[in-house]
């Protein structure tokens, strides 16, 4: 709909203002949508029904269709590989995680079948995450010094199947189960309970949580974290029996023991994780710069691990020595059992903070995978098949998984095709389980936390990207700031929390500072945009144009005000306690009075430096029932100093909030009607207002309102 011409040619011939007729909504009864969605949830097609199936469980959909000419010989190569680096890295895990080496490899098994199966990635690898043995470990530590064992300074436990069995039945244990039982049933509860966590996001379809978790926030929450493991693992390259400390502050608390105990130190585990490091850095640079002529990278990991047993086994290296072994790793597997229930009220926010750290790696880095390779993946399936992934392998007392981005990297780098090549890892970590794992016996622990601290360096890397980051994006950087030193110095928890809210922060920060523009129009076309940026901009006569670049809510509701106020260089609230100062001082009677009140008024026309003001509302995303108040007091508030404000460029949403909110002083305000107080265009606006100035000035008549 448009304006008739008799309106355009009262108005003094004027170019008609753009007016667009809002398309009719009949809101649905809560009634009426609860039942719609209920017919939704229930009815089901056998079309449906079989896409669900095979949407619940993608291996159903590509496993008929797999290529085995051209697909096999890559996902047999890469899950081999992948399956080789496993076996080093689970056992060290372990120790990370203060659980048996067994369960590592228990972990990395079950995983990767689950996975398979589940999963929609076709490169991503999923098990063991150094992160989350992190935070399992710290879970594990907490609930041990709660429970009253002591202090285990090597980590490892001593319980044989028997005992465990004994101690853990029925999702209870008992007096007779010892520390590492015990420790094996905390970290397989607060894995059930992440994993549980998980797969509520999924069926809730709260994925969206995974987007508050900036980029700096993760990689200051993950740089921060791969601090604190390597403070934890220096003990065991230097061979000293102190256990990790408790509480806040730790990595604080970790140094001071280590200086502390630093006479105590073994020569044996000192020269031998010297040796390791002197072997595996190299190495490591090796694969990392050839890795484009490699076709696969070599494992030399497994090598150092052979190689390191063989001499502790035969140079007695713990009994001649002292220096602490892996101990007895048992093959087979136990039969499953129920998480501990009484532990889940103490370990509820932990696995919370486990279960989103998962999720988030997962989710982010399958989607950066399915982009590269040009194929769909499913975040909500995602996110099953993570929950999973920790739920089912819990009952045979395994630790928390995420997808591995290192892993991920060599299983992409050597021919991965499908989910396969995940399987092909499984055999391999059964084969381990089934024969080899016991040959391990006489592993040095310090062994293991070399491997774990050679994998730290790709995320302590990240802290010479500090000065660049600071360069690029301030904000950014001071929030991987923030979240790293929070999650080294105080809490690796509390500082994914410190994280958010650091985040939180800066986004409302930024609309805090948002200031109002004045805008100026390009000389050869109706375009509107920051004087102070662009040079050549014209102002119009008597008519000030200006924009901000915010929400208008109840926390900067003052600040738009006060800001306005200051770019327009007329403060209302000034010039009435001016006026009402002028009224006072001059103190007139009858006709004196209101000569006196039309001069106030003069007065302050005569030093406005416009008469009638255009708010571009364009970059204004929301209102809140503050933003309408004060923007209706805006306008009254210049209304009774003569100066007219119009909004421009509203969105539907703004208009509507406008609308609810009782701004418009009639209802034709919007659409069209003779009470013009919103415009889709700021030309139409200036148009408008330069049109009534202009019948004002034919007619003789000094002040004109709308």
């Amino acid at each position: 709909m448009s304006v008739g011409d008799d309106g355009c040619a009262a108005a003094g011939g004027r170019r008609c203002p753009l007016v667009l007729e809002r398309v009719g909504s009949d809101p649905e009864g809560w009634r009426s949508v609860a039942s719609r969605r209920l017919r939704e949830c229930c009815v089901c097609s056998a079309d449906e029904a079989k896409s669900r199936a095979l949407g619940f469980a993608p291996i159903l959909a590509w496993l008929p269709r797999y290529q085995l000419r051209d697909w096999l010989l890559g996902d047999a190569m890469s899950g081999l590989i992948v399956g080789i680096l496993l076996v080093p890295q689970s056992i060290a895990y372990s120790l990370l995680a203060g659980q048996d080496p067994v369960y590592g490899l228990y972990t990395s098994f079950f995983a990767s079948i689950i996975y398979a199966v589940l999963g929609t990635s076709k490169q991503m690898s999923v098990g063991i995450f150094g992160v989350l043995c992190l935070l399992v470990g710290e879970v594990v530590d907490r609930e041990l010094a709660l429970a009253g064992y002591p202090a285990d300074a090597d980590g490892f436990g001593g319980n044989d199947s028997a005992v465990l069995l004994a101690g853990w039945g029925n999702g209870s244990v008992g007096a007779e189960c010892g520390r590492s039982c015990y420790a094996i049933a905390v970290g397989a509860t607060v894995t059930f309970i992440a994993g549980l966590y998980q797969v509520l996001m999924g069926v809730f379809n709260v994925g969206f949580v995974s987007v508050y978790l900036s980029d700096a926030l993760l990689g200051g929450f993950i740089s921060g974290a791969s601090l604190t493991i390597l403070t934890s693992q220096i003990k065991h390259l230097l061979g000293l029996r102190t256990p990790r400390p408790q509480g806040w502050f730790t990595l604080v608390k970790t140094w001071y023991d280590l200086l502390a105990n630093l006479g105590s130190t073994n020569v044996c585990d000192l020269v031998t994780s010297l040796v390791c490091f002197l072997i595996l850095v190299p190495t490591k640079e090796l694969n990392r710069r050839y890795k484009a002529k490699l076709k696969a990278p070599i494992p030399f990991e497994l090598f150092v691990v052979i190689v390191a047993t063989l001499a502790s086994h035969f140079g007695r290296f713990n009994a001649d020595y002292g220096s602490s072994i892996a101990g007895d790793i048992p093959t087979g597997f136990l039969p499953p059992q129920m998480p501990v229930w009484r532990l889940f009220p103490s370990l509820a926010l932990d696995a919370f903070s486990i279960a989103v750290v998962g999720f988030v790696t997962t989710v982010s880095l399958s989607e950066m995978l399915a982009k590269k390779h040009g194929y769909p993946v499913d975040a909500n399936q995602e996110m099953y098949a993570i929950g999973f992934c920790n739920i089912l392998p819990s009952f045979f007392r395994c630790f928390a998984t995420s997808g591995a981005l290192t892993k991920t990297l060599v299983k992409e780098s050597t021919g991965c095709r499908t989910q396969v090549s995940g399987l092909v890892s499984a055999l391999i970590m059964l084969l381990v389980l089934l024969v080899i794992a016991p040959l391990f016996h006489s592993l040095q622990k310090c062994v293991l936390a070399a491997i774990i601290v050679v994998n730290l360096r790709g995320a302590l890397e990240k802290f010479k990207d500090v000065p660049h980051m600071w360069r690029v994006n301030r904000i950014d950087a001071s929030i991987w700031l923030a979240t790293m030193a929070t999650s080294a110095l105080v809490n690796t928890e509390l500082g994914l929390l410190v994280g958010v809210l650091a985040s939180a922060f800066c986004v409302l920060g930024r609309t805090q500072r948002a200031q109002v523009l004045e805008l100026g129009r390009a000389p050869t076309r109706e375009h509107y945009d920051d004087m102070a940026s662009y040079r050549g901009l014209q102002k119009h006569a008597g008519v000030a144009v200006f924009r901000y670049e915010a929400p208008i809510y109840y926390a900067n509701q003052s600040l738009f005000k006060k800001s306005l106020y200051r770019c327009v260089g007329v403060d209302p609230e000034k010039e009435k306690t001016r006026s009402a100062k002028f009224k006072k001082k001059s103190k007139p009677s009858g006709a004196a009075d209101i000569k006196s009140e039309e001069a106030a008024a003069a007065a302050t026309l005569v030093s406005a430096p416009c008469r009638s003001l255009v708010i571009d509302c364009s970059a204004v995303l929301f209102l809140d029932t503050a933003g309408v108040n004060v923007l209706t007091e805006v306008r009254k508030d210049y209304g009774e100093l003569g100066i007219v404000v119009l909004l421009a460029r509203c969105s539907p949403s703004v208009q509507d909030d406008l609308e609810r909110g009782g701004f418009y002083q009639s209802k034709t305000g919007c659409d069209g009607g003779e009470d013009r107080t919103t415009f889709f265009t700021i030309a139409d606006a200036v148009g408008h207002v330069q049109g009534l100035a202009a019948a004002a000035a034919a007619n003789g008549v000094r002040d004109v309102e709308c």
